[in-house]
């Protein structure tokens, strides 16, 4: 799971709510005609949910990944969905995904703008917004996977300080401030890149364990 790529929007860390929201499967698009571009342990991915999260990619970042990206990002997510559900982790609240679905919708001023956006893609609000708390749910169960195990140092933090923080800030014409004043957040930084890898790792040894099959690459639309 690309966690730097794969984050679209910043989601604060907030405690589960007890009565969470359903989680949406990952399911194929309406479309009118479909393709299966991947199965995994009896389960397909089919050409309409690489449309789909494409438009969703172009609704956050505004662009998206090619279609080779956008279905290892759909493997790795069903890993993670999978593993997640087995365990019983829980959906995210419903206001979670209001606020996270608000914030999204403010970034285009205006509800038509939004709706305008929305058409362009090809993206219902309802698809958006199982979309978006799909997203959410991964990352919430990633975030409770690895980031107990995640240990920082303060020789890192003090790195990332003197040869990250302070070199762009000075880059930038801004005013450097002192570490301890951003000690927290740094460590939160460092934090987010050690469940990175530790999921990277993980999902590379996940995907060599699974029965994946790909169609040859002349067989595909």
């Amino acid at each position: 799971m690309r966690r730097a790529i794969f984050i679209f929007v910043w989601l604060a860390f907030a405690p589960i709510s007890e009565r969470a929201a359903a989680v949406p499967q990952i399911r194929p698009a309406g479309r009118i005609v479909d393709h299966i571009v991947a199965r995994i342990e009896g389960d397909i991915i089919l050409e309409s949910q690489l449309r789909e999260l494409g438009a969703f990619q172009q609704l956050i970042e505004g662009h998206a990944e090619n279609d080779d990206k956008l279905l290892a990002e759909l493997i790795e997510q069903w890993i993670v969905q999978s593993e997640a559900e087995a365990s019983h982790f829980p959906g995210p609240a419903k206001l979670e995904v209001d606020r996270e679905m608000g914030r999204l919708g403010a970034k285009f001023g205006t509800s038509e703008k939004y709706a305008a956006k929305l058409r362009e893609l090809g993206l219902s609000s309802e698809e958006a917004r199982e979309l978006l708390q799909r997203q959410i749910y991964i990352e919430r169960y990633l975030d409770y996977k690895f980031r107990p195990t995640v240990q920082i140092e303060p020789a890192a933090v003090e790195e990332y300080y003197a040869k990250e923080l302070v070199p762009q800030m000075a880059k930038n014409n801004q005013p450097v401030p002192s570490r301890a004043d951003v000690e927290e957040q740094i460590r939160e930084v460092l934090v987010q890149r050690g469940i990175s890898d530790l999921t990277a790792k993980w999902l590379d040894e996940t995907k060599s364990r699974l029965k994946i099959e790909l169609p040859p690459s002349d067989a595909k639309p």
